[in-house]
């Protein structure tokens, strides 16, 4: 016999509708935040690789530029997401048990993002000169390359970690709901 609700014959289709809008509203935040953050370190980042030369407020604009791309990757990461759990449950799991796995897909993200900037500033410290000639636009101060560095690796570490988590997180809601359904029986 299923204990509590998560495995009753009862379907939660706004349970999985609820869980594509975090997923969504999660992407544009952690957007907003890791491109604030960017933003902040390496304004110079965004004007060469987006040619941004007529922005005024860079800062202000990679946080809208991270929401933007926060949300495209939400709706697609989301939508794969909630597409696994939904069939893996039969639509039966509850919002609780979803969301669990995805904070965690969040959280791997954001730390993807921060391996990402970690190996970006080591590529430039490992030969700034191969890292000049690799990337369009790196300065050639030493310090302002670390920071330059540090946006386009931790971007590329969030992008390609964002879909890995997901990926991973699918595999664990399956694991888990394996589990509970074992345990029911």
């Amino acid at each position: 016999m299923a204990t509590g609700d998560e495995h009753s014959d009862q379907h939660r289709p706004f349970a999985l509708v609820g869980l594509a809008v975090t997923g969504i509203v999660a992407g544009a935040v952690l957007g907003a935040l890791t491109n604030g953050i960017n933003g902040w370190m390496s304004p110079l980042y965004f004007r060469n690789m987006l040619r941004w030369q007529d922005v005024e407020d860079v800062w202000r604009a990679s946080i809208a530029q991270g929401i933007f791309e926060g949300l495209l990757f939400g709706i697609f990461l989301s939508l794969v997401f909630v597409i696994v759990a939904g069939i893996v449950s039969k639509a039966r799991c509850s919002y609780r048990s979803g969301v669990t796995v995805l904070l965690g897909i969040v959280a791997a993200a954001l730390v993807c993002w921060i391996i990402g900037g970690l190996l970006g500033m080591g590529l430039a410290t490992l030969s700034p000169e191969f890292f000049r000639h690799a990337f369009r636009g790196v300065p050639q101060d030493f310090t302002e390359t670390l920071r330059y560095a540090w946006v386009g690796g931790s971007i590329m570490g969030i992008q390609f970690g964002s879909f890995a988590a997901m990926m991973l997180g699918s595999f664990v809601f399956y694991a888990r709901w394996q589990r509970r359904v074992e345990r029911s029986a």
